[in-house]
């Protein structure tokens, strides 16, 4: 499972998620991507639930890049516990994500069709509303 090895704090404040990605919004690596339209968290099994639907959806020799790492400590008190008593203890981590950021990379040696249709797939395992991006040819974005 996804986490870091260490922290610099143990316990964070969630903030707001809102606005745009201004970084990790670009292809970078390959010619195919997955990309966020809303604002939300991603757990770490639902990385590696989309990381496993497309590489078994894609044929042929394929490279996989996966642009998001669950970092942020998502806390949570124990049930029937009462308020109050301080923050809860580290339950799992989470990849906080916004509108735009880039999820899944997809390239090698891929038909077009498959590679769509592997990410497509992989969509359906994410909370969150996604859009399949290709690489433009003329304007190297």
């Amino acid at each position: 499972m996804l986490q870091p090895a260490r922290t610099k704090f143990r316990k964070l404040q969630r903030g707001r998620n809102k606005g745009e990605a201004t970084r990790n919004n670009k292809i970078a690596f390959g010619d195919y991507a997955l990309v966020s339209l809303e604002n939300g968290y991603l757990t770490p099994n639902q990385i590696e639930a989309g990381r496993i639907t497309i590489m078994r959806n894609a044929k042929g020799n394929i490279k996989l890049w996966i642009k998001i790492f669950p970092d942020i400590p998502y806390t949570k008190k124990p049930m029937e516990t009462r308020m109050g008593k301080g923050k809860g203890a580290v339950d799992h981590y989470v990849a906080k994500i916004k509108r735009g950021a880039i999820l899944y990379e997809l390239g090698g040696q891929i038909s077009e069709v498959d590679a769509l249709e592997a990410l497509h797939q992989a969509s359906f395992k994410l909370p969150l509303k996604c859009r399949i991006v290709k690489r433009s040819i003329f304007t190297g974005v």
